[in-house]
């Protein structure tokens, strides 16, 4: 196992658009979702995609509660007119949040680390996490979805000077993980 380099913004494996997997059993794939597990849980992420990681294949890993699992050649679909705002973060823009707006409820399938076919439904934070990871497949940042660019910025800035993501929770306790 191994800790992965981060790309960052400004870097172009972020801008293109990831090729499919053609066998998410292969030696190098698991090796490949093992340090990006890796590499996500030592830099307190919720979710990295492949191209996060300088590799661009359409795969990313996130967190579901304990675990962490990944999806292969995701695809996702919403399943309601319903959207919500929410700040989000990325390990590929380190020290920089952002509120976005995305749709509430998901459907996604893909393929396992076994190669088996996945789907499943998501709201809350796991539709967020997922939609934002699957956008990292597209070549899409978090900021290229903001509607509103006066709700960006340093995430230190942000929690003196905005309001708050969750108002039971004064600013400067608040510790978002990055997607």
């Amino acid at each position: 196992m191994a800790i992965l380099k981060i790309a960052r913004l400004g870097h172009p494996v972020l801008l293109q658009r990831a090729e499919p997997v053609p066998d998410p059993t292969a030696p190098s794939m698991r090796r490949l979702v093992t340090d990006m597990a890796e590499t996500m849980i030592d830099a307190n992420g919720l979710g990295l995609a492949a191209p996060q990681v300088h590799v661009p294949l359409r795969v990313f890993v996130m967190r579901d509660g304990p675990r962490v699992f990944a999806l292969f050649n995701p695809e996702i679909s919403p399943l309601s007119e319903e959207r919500e705002a929410a700040w989000e973060g990325c390990l590929s823009i380190p020290g920089m949040r952002g509120e976005v707006t995305r749709p509430a409820r998901i459907a996604w399938r893909g393929v396992d680390a076994e190669g088996k076919p996945v789907s499943g439904e998501a709201d809350g934070l796991a539709a967020r996490v997922m939609q934002h990871e699957f956008d990292h497949l597209e070549g899409m940042l978090y900021p290229m979805r903001m509607d509103d660019l006066s709700r960006f910025g340093f995430s230190e800035e942000l929690a003196r000077f905005q309001a708050p993501a969750a108002p039971d929770t004064p600013p400067q306790e608040r510790k978002e993980p990055a997607a």
